[in-house]
Formats: C-alpha cells, structure tokens, sequence
C-alpha cells in the first residue's frame, strides 16, 4: 500500500488509492469555495481535507492516462503541491477548485507521456543509427567552462563522482533523463525498494556535498 507526504508538512498522508471515491459527495461547489478560502489563508487543514476528498478520483484520472500506478501516485502528489503552493493564481470565478485540481494533473500527466514520447524516438533513433552502421557520437558537449556559473557546475560534477555507482546510475537516470522510479527499476533490473534506498542515500550525499553552494536545492 503506498503512502503519500502531504506537501509543505500538512500533518496527515494521502489515502491509499483502494479509498472509496467520496469526491462527487464531498466536494460540491459550497465546499469547494469554503476550501479554496481556507488554502488562501495556508489553513494546512483544509489541504488535508481536499486530499482525503479528492485523491482517489484524481489517481483514477492520472492512472488512466498513464497506464502506471507509481506514476500517477506522483503526478497526483505534485498536483496537490501545486495548489498549495500556487493558489493564489486561482480564479475562483472561472470554474473553482476542482476543475483547476483536475486541469493541474492531467496537464501533469501529459507532460510525463511527452517525455516517454521523447525518451522512445531517442531510443529509436540509436537503433536506427546502429541499424545502418553508422557511428553514434551523441549531442556535442558545450564548453562548460566558458559558461556563467561553471563554479557551480564543476561543484556538482565533482560530487556526482563521488557516489558509488550504484547510487549514481538511478540518480542520473531520474534527475537527468526523466526517469520515473519504476522505469529505473525496469531499466537496471533492481526492485522498486532498492531504487527508492539508492536515490535517498545519493541525495543525501549530495545535499552534504553541496551545501555550500548558495541557494542550491536538490
């Protein structure tokens, strides 16, 4: 059963997606409008609240488009952070809470479909190039050095290289080519577990490593 943090330490998890989907009852127009006031002014209760409401229907939407539980867990846990953190941007007026949540995760599952588009026409553009024997030299690197920032950018380069490799290959294929925790599973052939593990010890690491870097957030 999978668990979910409530964004910006709201004090209760998501619901397990098995919860009835209370959403049609629960959030009519009057209770959307009472919610959208108390997120406006960072009552944390009332996230918690909309959460319990709306999670099983939203994992519904999120899982339909995209085929992948741990996934759509994600896409719905980056939604909630979203309105809690942008609800000022709301127009109450133009279509309330709800439809603004839902817009939030399918535009959030849409951009996860683009980059598995994206990932696969990469992968099929190797195999092509293999295919026909032709070398495959990849995307030129730019001269870093010549680059505002390159301090930083050495910084964290040197630090990358000083995690073990198994911490290091499902750090770079989540945070540098998009990969979602199960794709990394799938591609290096490790339980779903031993990723989470490994990307939290890299980070950990990482975020030691980085501290002085003003204004770096992992």
């Amino acid at each position: 059963m999978h668990r979910y943090r409530v964004p910006d330490h709201a004090p209760r998890p998501l619901p397990d997606s098995s919860a009835p989907a209370r959403v049609g009852h629960g959030l009519t127009a009057e209770r959307q409008s009472s919610l959208y006031r108390r997120l406006a002014a960072r009552d944390e209760q009332a996230l918690v609240e909309l959460v319990d409401l709306a999670t099983p229907w939203l994992l519904g939407v999120a899982q339909g488009m995209l085929s992948d539980q741990d996934e759509a867990e994600e896409v719905v846990q980056e939604a909630f952070t979203i309105v809690w953190n942008r609800i000022d941007l709301l127009d109450e007026q133009a279509g309330g809470l709800l439809p603004w949540l839902l817009r939030i995760t399918r535009n959030r599952a849409i951009d996860r479909l683009r980059a598995r588009r994206r990932r696969r026409q990469k992968a099929q553009r190797l195999e092509a190039y293999r295919a026909l024997g032709e070398p495959w030299t990849g995307p030129r690197e730019p001269d870093e050095s010549a680059q505002p920032g390159w301090h930083v950018h050495e910084m964290v380069h040197s630090a990358l290289k000083q995690l073990p490799e198994e911490q290091l290959a499902p750090v770079r294929l989540a945070y540098f080519e998009g990969y979602t925790q199960s794709e990394i599973a799938e591609r290096l052939g490790i339980p779903l577990g031993t990723v989470k593990t490994r990307l939290r010890l890299g980070f950990d690491k990482l975020r030691a490593a980085l501290a002085p870097i003003k204004d770096w957030v992992l």
